[in-house]
């Protein structure tokens, strides 16, 4: 009986080591492909990920009790400008006289205008074409939460003539947020039915360091990870430093309710669905984006709300010019913005939106 077991433990134990071996040698593969100095460099890639995140909106950023994170007024870098509200600037190269009250685009990264100069987004291009001021306070990573209270804080200022709303998919699931890209946020409950707002004010964001939990600090550093993780498309959800507070799906329950309170404003308004380019690259997430995109846009048309779903425009466009002239890494191209501010501004015309 003993020896069997000793047999057995040696088996356990010779597959044990061959699976470490194996993993080693993947692992040390992994890194040779990515290049030599990555047999030496044995940093954390989720730390370093989160790291370069809070990088990027360093100097742009500001914190805000109220929508977590606001654009710094007068920052001004690589195409980039924001005027002293902290607003997107929108180019009038020619003078051209325009319209009053404005209208007010409120939306996430895509609107915000990533990746693209500030004449080449598509409120600027839609100020043009309509020759009514446009402001946009869009912001990049916001959720429809954060999307809404910028709107309304907004709105009582400008008095608009009216709202665009544009969103994606990620803004729905950001509603179950208190943390997203590493920044404290708002969030709201539904209680008995009613919108209640939490994490407010907004407390600071932690140090990313601090947002590891224990498989980050275990097996961030895996070359051999990162790379599977990256090849099935699940690396967002490993690296990415968002902290959910609420199940998942309920972002899509919270959209509907949003939508009802921005509607309270009595202001004329048109939500627009927009989509990043990995929605033409993987079809899995193109069609759970698609579901969610449609169950808000549908939400929005209960309402009574003006819709507008910009996939078609996109599809048609990547089928017949290819998706690197419809996208930079992520984000609209200068084409792709021009198509959407052409779409926009027909719907805007069709929908007699502002009223003349």
């Amino acid at each position: 009986m003993t020896s069997r077991r000793n047999e057995w433990l040696a088996r356990a134990s010779l597959v044990i080591v061959s699976i470490v071996a194996a993993l080693i040698v993947l692992e040390l593969g992994c890194r040779l492909l990515r290049g030599p100095d990555w047999l030496v460099n044995w940093r954390n890639l989720v730390l370093k990920e989160r790291l370069d995140t809070k990088s990027f909106g360093a100097g742009r950023l500001m914190p805000d009790p109220q929508l977590g994170f606001v654009a710094r007024p007068g920052y001004s870098k690589d195409g980039l400008h924001y005027d002293d509200h902290g607003w997107r600037i929108a180019p009038n190269p020619e003078g051209i006289a325009l319209a009053e009250p404005p209208i007010l685009v409120v939306g996430d990264s895509i609107a915000h205008g990533d990746e693209i100069a500030d004449g080449e987004t598509w409120p600027a291009r839609l100020q043009l074409a309509l020759r009514r001021r446009v402001i946009n306070i869009a912001m990049s990573g916001y959720g429809l939460d954060q999307i809404v209270l910028a709107a309304e804080k907004t709105a009582a200022k400008t008095k608009p003539a009216a709202i665009i709303l544009s969103f994606t998919a990620d803004d729905a699931r950001r509603n179950e947020m208190k943390r997203v890209w590493g920044a404290e946020k708002p969030y709201f409950e539904l209680v008995n039915g009613k919108l209640t707002l939490r994490n407010s004010p907004v407390p600071p964001s932690p140090a990313p360091a601090d947002t590891l939990d224990f498989w980050h600090r275990a097996f961030g550093w895996s070359v051999l990870l990162d790379t599977v993780l990256r090849h099935k498309g699940w690396q967002y959800e490993w690296a990415v430093d968002h902290e959910r507070v609420l199940p998942r799906g309920e972002g899509e329950k919270l959209s509907c309710a949003l939508l009802a309170r921005l509607k309270g404003l009595g202001v004329p308004l048109l939500v627009v669905a927009e989509y990043n380019r990995y929605v033409f690259e993987n079809e899995e997430y193109a069609a759970e984006t698609r579901r969610t995109t449609g169950a808000v846009l549908k939400c929005a048309a209960d309402l009574g709300l003006a819709t507008l779903d910009l996939f078609d425009v996109d599809k048609d466009a990547v089928a017949k010019r290819g998706l690197d002239t419809l996208f930079r890494l992520s984000h609209p191209s200068p084409e792709g913005a021009r198509l959407s501010a052409d779409a926009i501004a027909a719907e805007l015309e069709k929908r007699h939106i502002p009223p003349r």
